[in-house]
């Protein structure tokens, strides 16, 4: 088993909190000693005109591998930032641009300090197939049998240069060495995908932007792994998706803008969790909860539901309100010593259980990786008593 050293012993159970406008809400613990990952961790940096640049890494879906948690992060590096009028909010936002990124997986034997595996890497930039030559981003780790499938999003074109650009992109690895590419879903734009398995059946939850999906797939695992075989089904899925919708964005106002699906699902004796991320408004009532003066006018969070352990497309519970906002300086604007790229982020990507303890790791201001937890009880027990549908 991975150690509980003095470190991992500080990771907390998670809070449950009466606001004073009388809200009942969950909040998951923050590591103390977060970001566990940073970009001069792992050797992100350059110099540009003489001047240090500091990369990013973050994103990471994670799981336990050979009693050691192996993280898939998202790397930047030799990119610029800037802005970009978004005209379907009406806002400015900011965005990275000139890079193509990658994955570099990461080893840990207790779950906070992180090395590189072996130099190990997952290109998206034409080197080792052409259907999307624009990066990788993202990856789930999702564990059958004893393979894991790791599926991202495979950029089509450069990110923030147009939509339509996201496609799920596919992997296996039994080592996190030696990878194997399947392909790419080429029938249609969409991102934050995971695949999981109940009764021989295979289910992916996805987004249909700004909603969540969950589809059955006709042709089980061979579906996923050869996508390109299969692509009629992907192309009625598609056709067929308003048959297949789990959660709609709007229905809360920390939700309005868009949901998606976040980390892989947690079997539990009362039901599948399913953690999943939100950007919209965030309330004051909320944000004091976190040692915040004002709303967050457009922010992610991080949001929970609970599935039928046999029939998935049964709802039990869902959260009303975030478990866990961007509250600190390196998931909010960032700070001399925690500059950030995108502000207002926390991402969860991947989620593992040990020792009876929920840990998700993070994105946070699309630069670090960042480590929450809870008792699993805990939430789970919060979802039961407050969130009922």
């Amino acid at each position: 088993m991975i150690s509980l050293n003095s470190q991992f012993k500080k990771l907390g159970n998670g809070d449950l909190i009466r606001t004073k406008s009388n809200k009942i809400i969950f909040k998951l613990s923050c590591y103390e000693n977060n970001p566990v990952v940073k970009p001069k961790d792992i050797g992100l940096t350059w110099y540009e005109n003489k001047r240090l640049k500091i990369g990013a890494v973050f994103n990471p879906g994670a799981e336990v591998y050979k009693d050691k948690v192996i993280l898939l992060p998202r790397i930047h590096k030799g990119y610029k930032k800037g802005m970009y009028f978004d005209q379907k909010l009406g806002i400015k936002r900011y965005c990275l641009e000139n890079y193509t990124s990658e994955i570099w997986p990461l080893l840990s034997s207790d779950g906070i300090k992180f090395k590189r595996l072996k130099n190990a890497v997952i290109r998206g930039d034409g080197t080792d197939h052409t259907d999307f030559i624009h990066g990788i981003e993202d990856i789930r780790i999702v564990k059958l049998n004893q393979k894991y499938i790791l599926i991202g999003c495979g950029k089509i074109k450069p990110p923030f240069k147009g939509g339509n650009a996201d496609r799920i992109a596919i992997y296996s690895t039994k080592d996190f060495l030696n990878i194997k590419y399947h392909g790419i879903i080429d029938s249609f734009d969409s991102r934050n995908v995971i695949p999981f398995f109940i009764n021989r059946k295979v289910y992916l939850l996805l987004r249909f932007h700004p909603n969540i999906h969950l589809a059955t797939l006709d042709a089980g695992i061979e579906q996923l792994l050869n996508p390109e075989k299969h692509k009629r089904y992907w192309q009625r899925l598609y056709k067929e998706r308003n048959k297949t919708l789990l959660f709609s964005s709007g229905k809360f106002m920390h939700e309005k803008e868009k949901i998606g699906p976040s980390t892989q699902l947690i079997k539990t004796k009362r039901g599948l969790l399913f953690l999943y991320h939100a950007v919209g408004e965030i309330d004051i009532n909320i944000a004091r909860e976190y040692g915040l003066k004002r709303k967050i006018k457009r922010g992610y969070s991080i949001c929970a539901a609970l599935l039928d352990l046999e029939n998935p497309k049964k709802v039990i519970a869902r959260t009303h309100y975030p478990i866990y906002i961007p509250s600190l300086p390196y998931e909010l604007m960032g700070n001399k010593k925690f500059p950030v790229d995108v502000p207002n982020v926390i991402f969860p990507v991947g989620a593992i259980v040990l020792h009876d303890k929920l840990l998700s790791y993070c994105g946070a201001g699309d630069k670090y990786i960042t480590l929450l937890s809870c008792s699993l009880n805990n939430l789970v027990d919060y979802l039961l008593e407050y969130c009922k549908k």
